[in-house]
């Protein structure tokens, strides 16, 4: 099938200006390595109706090294080294093709690669697109990689300057890539609303031509309904099944609540932006309160057939189905041609 200019597809879902917004439950490392935690995230990310559900692959030791610094934000939950509990946390990989079964058609399968085996992995699942995190944008090898899958890309760019942007989307086409999009992205986790700058979102759209979104670690799901009306064509958004749960990504979550909220935000927001063209009454409004609740033209007095009116016999008032307000004074004059009684609502025919 064709698509529309400007779009690209992730599977069987078009995203790009115009398409439904591409909403990714961001289910991350909040598995707690349980299985059956893991396909519940699954089963909640379905029920709220995203269109796809993210893990990530990656493995401690070939992430960081061991003598990486220590995060001063992970300082009150643990006091191992990066490369320890990214390993303590990280998807077990045997897990991959069960977890993808387990969505089946019901919602699509990602997960982020974080190495080049598990690229290979997850291409051998077909998942239907691959989601390069912040960190690894300036890994031009990597991308280069990952693009030569010939799978659409979705590249975040956290902490990224256009340049590097630029690097990064130059490296997938040239290893073959055709079907990018970019995400606008802080990367503190939470990040507060100041550092987003969702007005970056289009300026990226007309920077390089693809569809762009939001990877939004902000609190609550706010922020990421507004990008809606900025233009994001894909919001990724990290959830958990409780907040409480211990772990380093599941303090900063939305809840499998807020997340059908999200998702149904984004939906009305989609359905309320329109079409640009400021028209009339839409079909609903003019049910009733076209007719019923505008103001028109009404007797302020008793108007005995055959008399003069005055301007001190008129006033205006709800509903609207009789003279406009406006031609009030093009009745003063005028003869009533039959009996107007007070409150009367005046139309041309008692003229």
């Amino acid at each position: 099938m064709k698509l529309s200019p400007g779009r690209i597809r992730f599977g069987k879902r078009e995203v790009g200006d115009g398409a439904p917004c591409y909403v990714i439950a961001e289910a991350g490392a909040n598995h707690n390595r349980d299985l059956d935690m893991a396909k519940a995230l699954i089963d909640a990310a379905a029920a709220a109706k995203a269109d796809a559900v993210k893990f990530q692959t990656y493995s401690g030791a070939t992430l960081y090294s061991t003598k990486a610094p220590d995060f001063e934000y992970l300082a009150d939950l643990t006091d191992k080294k990066p490369h320890e509990l990214l390993e303590d946390i990280s998807l077990p990989r045997e897990w991959q093709p069960e977890l993808a079964e387990y969505c089946g058609d019901r919602i699509d399968f990602l997960s982020s690669p974080f190495d080049r085996q598990a690229v290979d992995e997850l291409d051998a699942l077909d998942v239907p697109a691959f989601k390069i995190a912040s960190f690894e944008l300036v890994d031009l090898p990597f991308i280069e990689y990952t693009a030569s899958k010939g799978r659409p890309l979705i590249l975040s760019t956290g902490m990224a300057t256009i340049g590097e942007i630029d690097d990064a989307i130059q490296a997938a086409r040239n290893a073959g890539a055709t079907d990018l999009a970019l995400l606008q992205c802080a990367s503190l986790y939470p990040s507060p609303p100041s550092i987003i700058n969702l007005r970056s979102i289009p300026a990226l759209k007309a920077a390089f031509g693809v569809p762009v979104g939001l990877s939004d670690h902000t609190l609550g799901t706010h922020i990421s309904s507004a990008s809606i009306a900025i233009g994001a064509n894909v919001i990724e958004k990290h959830f958990t099944l409780d907040r409480s749960l211990e772990g380093p990504d599941h303090s900063f979550a939305i809840e499998p609540a807020e997340l059908r909220n999200l998702v149904d935000h984004v939906r009305d927001v989609e359905a309320a932006l329109g079409d640009g063209v400021k028209r009339g009454p839409s079909p609903e409004e003019d049910e009733e309160m076209y007719a019923k609740a505008r103001r028109s033209i009404v007797a302020a007095t008793e108007i005995p057939a055959g008399s003069v009116i005055r301007r001190d016999q008129l006033t205006v008032k709800r509903p609207g189905h009789g003279i406009a307000p406006k031609f009030i004074e093009a009745l003063v004059g005028r003869t009533a041609t039959s009996d107007i009684e007070y409150d009367d609502i005046i139309t041309w025919d008692m003229l």
